[in-house]
């Protein structure tokens, strides 16, 4: 199933695609898509009914976060080691774990906003996954059993803030507007294997990132194990799991940062596309 959220920001209601992508309301069957409905029993439910039975939605509504505002946006950082290495930073031995405020949230084709003054946005694709099960340290085992589903990300970082302005990384990845999610959610029952997803990014059309999730040094069961080990995982808690290498901060000879009037498009196979217009700064 694709669930989105559709109307404007603020606004949104309950959707699910129907076989020939058109939106399909669910807000006669759920008040939105939360944590509650990701849980392994509402998504049967879902699964269980005959979708072009549904309200067809007229038009080309925005599509909002396809999920109502998680508890937790825990992001992943240098999980790629080509990625790490572009970076000049050392391939990590352990997840290096970092939160996004849920402020940061948005649509996926929403305008991605750039604070006063950035002088280093960037770019990053990202794989993240949804939780549909309380986790506390659950095993690898058994961690995938967890995960209601999948989604893109793109983790807009202020370069700057992230790495200049202190030894935190969180402040220069949270500002408003750098956490496009969509424009759906997958669920997990139709995505055979999370470490064989193709990614990309292209800038004003030129292809920046390439990349593929099966050279993640920490793979998605992995995570969820660590993590849940770290913090308790609720139901609707998003997790974005790292990029691959081509980001702004990584081009040679000289780094590339985005501004004002640039065009930001990036897709995962299976999980849909973004396009975000950048404006501020």
């Amino acid at each position: 199933m694709r669930l989105v959220r559709y109307g404007a920001a603020g606004q949104e209601k309950p959707g699910i695609l129907d076989a020939e992508g058109a939106i399909r309301d669910l807000s006669g069957v759920m008040a939105d898509i939360n944590g509650s409905a990701l849980a392994p029993d509402s998504l049967a439910k879902l699964r269980g009914l005959k979708v072009d039975s549904l309200p067809k939605v007229s038009g080309n509504p925005r599509l909002g976060p396809p999920l109502a505002m998680p508890s937790k946006l825990v992001a992943i950082g240098l999980n790629y080691s080509d990625h790490a290495k572009e970076a000049n930073q050392a391939i990590p031995s352990e997840p290096i774990i970092f939160m996004k405020a849920t402020s940061a949230i948005c649509g996926a084709n929403d305008a991605v906003i750039l604070p006063k003054g950035s002088k280093k946005g960037d770019w990053e694709v990202e794989l993240a996954f949804v939780m549909g099960k309380k986790a506390q340290s659950v095993s690898e085992s058994d961690a995938l059993g967890y995960v209601a589903g999948y989604l893109i990300c793109n983790d807009v970082s202020e370069r700057e803030w992230q790495l200049e302005r202190g030894p935190t990384w969180d402040k220069g990845k949270s500002f408003d507007t750098f956490a496009p999610l969509g424009p759906w959610l997958v669920t997990a029952d139709e995505i055979r294997d999370p470490q064989s997803l193709a990614m990309w990014l292209d800038l004003n059309g030129k292809r920046m990132q390439t990349g593929n999730t099966s050279t993640m040094i920490f793979s998605v069961k992995k995570l969820v194990s660590y993590i849940s080990y770290c913090m308790t995982l609720l139901p609707g808690d998003v997790v974005t799991t790292g990029t691959p290498p081509g980001v702004g901060l990584g081009v040679k000879p000289s780094p590339v940062f985005l501004k004002p009037g640039d065009t930001m498009r990036l897709g995962i196979d299976g999980l849909g596309e973004q396009r975000q217009q950048v404006s501020g700064g």
